[in-house]
């Protein structure tokens, strides 16, 4: 089994937050995630266009390549979750008590989701997420969750993430569907409105992460359980 790999983009200065990408993948696949792979790809490709703006804003942009290409639910199988708490915990070892915010397309704003749990995580944007009624809202508890799909999507279910959003919002700080228009899954068509949209609801998170702070007394959100 391969292992993963994490692409860096730190800024100069001492880093305010971290912004790690999650790219899409499979229902199941036990082929390693190489640099020919159109999901990471795509991924890497929001990655250059956002990443002037993301350092400028004193963020650091990871990017996270999968071990495998496939989720591989059940026991024993390799899926993307494990690989994302490695590297949520290389973040937290590192940048002790610097919020994370998990940005994911497709299969990634699944693995966001089961992974938001971890102390470092503030919130999810989920890009045109693969969410299904089994996956967890638990862990969202005390997060935000910012979720745009298109209703051209084929491949993942603009449906399915709306109703995952509004149970989210029973534990979760904030959550929200946003409605990208005759969109559809790949961020091939209208690339600039995902990458702003990634963007901008991003930024969001982290200014609601700090105003929730300020509010609670500067304390940081407790893993759910």
């Amino acid at each position: 089994m391969s292992s993963p790999g994490l692409t860096r983009r730190d800024p100069a200065q001492a880093t305010h937050g971290i912004v790690l990408m999650l790219h899409g993948g499979a229902q199941t696949g036990l082929r390693p995630v190489g640099g020919r792979s159109a999901s990471l790809r795509r991924t890497t490709t929001m990655r250059d266009v956002l990443e002037p703006r993301v350092l400028r804003a004193g963020m650091s942009l990871w990017l996270l390549r999968f071990g495998v290409r496939g989720w591989n639910h059940g026991v024993g199988d390799p899926s993307p979750v494990p690989d994302a708490r490695w590297a949520l915990d290389m973040a937290a070892q590192e940048h002790p008590g610097v919020p994370v915010v998990l940005l994911g397309h497709s299969m990634g704003g699944r693995t966001a989701v089961h992974v938001a749990d971890h102390p470092s995580v503030v919130g999810v944007v989920g890009l045109a997420p693969w969410l299904e009624p089994s996956d967890p809202v638990s862990t969202l508890a005390g997060r935000h969750l910012v979720a745009g799909h298109g209703s051209r999507d084929r491949i993942t279910s603009a449906q399915m993430t709306r109703a995952y959003v509004d149970q989210a919002r029973t534990v979760a700080a904030s959550a929200e569907f946003v409605d990208m228009g005759r969109l559809g899954h790949y961020m091939l068509a209208s690339p600039q409105k995902w990458n702003r949209f990634a963007l901008r609801s991003t930024m969001q998170i982290f200014d609601r992460s700090r105003q929730h702070t300020r509010a609670v007394g500067g304390e940081s959100p407790e893993p759910a359980h």
